[in-house]
């Protein structure tokens, strides 16, 4: 039987793509040590999601090791070895708050981490699939510098900009520019990636997030705003919107579109390649979209309060250009819109709570 691993398979793309590949009969092992309650607390923990994993995916396999122990991913690969047909990395540090916090757990876990699952890869299974979710802040703060221009509940690019009707490219420059040390751990997990492609030959993928999300998403104040948003609306919380007027502008995919795209991208693999991939011009918002949409859903309104000191390196306005992909495996496309992401989300947390 064909084997995927996925690292961070409790978390929300981890976990989607652990269902998503049992359905298509492989077997799939996950590797998850429930970092996310280390970084962000009780609330943000993903055990409730991988016991769900385990009683409801038939053959689903959990190892709790963390992805820098060298010794312990060894005799997972060691162990399936050439069986293993797909990877799926999802497993990271992924906020740029908390990185400024411990800069050595942030780069270890997310750059060290990566090359461990890249190394295993080519000593135990060459010729298997590598894919990598990364994110939009390898661009670091680059996007602010466009001619914005500001709307009654949003920030919007100039219609005369090459990115107005599509979003942002992969031509965006990476380099002088203000990252986070998030960013910048995700920047060399990114090229590691690359090069284990252009280098070895082997068939990596990057995909460069925009706002991952969906119903599965443990959502906290430092990542994960959209079900962050939701959690605080639904359980009367308050909820501070920094900076930017609360008009900075998200794409939002879910989970399952993106899963959708690293199985299109599995079954024709390219060495080496880069994907922006979000909501694009389908699916996106800004905060005070989101609070609007979320009150209308719910029928309850958010205790919400503005401060004005925005988050270092944060984004103003990102939207996800998606037609390199599209062109490159033209059977995608969306399934999900904002509306249905946000009523999935209030549906999904308000079980949970």
């Amino acid at each position: 039987m064909d084997i995927a691993l996925v690292t961070g398979s409790a978390g929300l793309i981890g976990s989607e793509a652990v269902r998503f590949l049992a359905e298509k009969k492989f077997k799939v092992i996950g590797i998850d040590n429930d970092m996310r309650k280390f970084f962000f607390g009780e609330e943000a923990s993903t055990q409730w999601n991988r016991h769900r994993l385990e009683e409801q995916v038939s053959g689903y396999v959990h190892y709790s090791i963390d992805i820098r122990d060298k010794e312990a991913v060894e005799e997972v690969f060691q162990e399936y070895g050439k069986d293993i047909k797909l990877i799926i990395h999802t497993a990271a540090q992924p906020s740029h708050d908390w990185a400024a916090k411990d800069a050595f757990t942030d780069f270890t876990v997310n750059a060290n981490g990566t090359l461990v699952m890249l190394e295993m890869t080519r000593q135990y299974c060459p010729e298997s699939v590598f894919i990598f979710t990364s994110t939009n802040k390898v661009y670091g703060d680059t996007p602010n510098l466009l001619p914005l221009i500001e709307q009654e509940k949003r920030w919007e690019v100039s219609p005369e900009h090459p990115y107005a009707q599509h979003g942002i490219d992969e031509t965006m420059s990476i380099d002088a520019t203000k990252h986070s040390l998030f960013g910048a751990s995700k920047v060399a997990a990114d090229v590691l990636v690359q090069e284990y492609g252009r280098y070895f030959g082997m068939k990596t993928g990057v995909f460069r997030g925009g706002c991952l999300t969906g119903p599965s998403h443990s959502g906290t104040q430092l990542h994960g705003f959209l079900a962050y948003l939701v959690k605080c609306t639904l359980e009367s919380k308050h909820y501070t919107v920094f900076g930017y007027k609360g008009k900075q502008v998200r794409d939002n995919i879910h989970s399952f579109d993106l899963v959708n795209a690293f199985w299109n991208y599995y079954q024709a693999p390219r060495m080496g390649e880069v994907y922006n991939m979000g909501g694009s011009r389908h699916s996106n918002c800004s905060m005070l979209e989101a609070i609007d949409m979320i009150e209308a859903l719910t029928g309850k309104k958010l205790d919400w309060s503005y401060q004005e000191t925005n988050r270092i390196g944060d984004h103003i306005w990102w939207i996800s250009d998606v037609r390199k992909f599209q062109s490159h495996y033209p059977g995608w496309n969306y399934r999900y819109n904002m509306k249905d992401i946000l009523s999935q989300m209030i549906d999904g947390i308000g079980s949970r709570i």
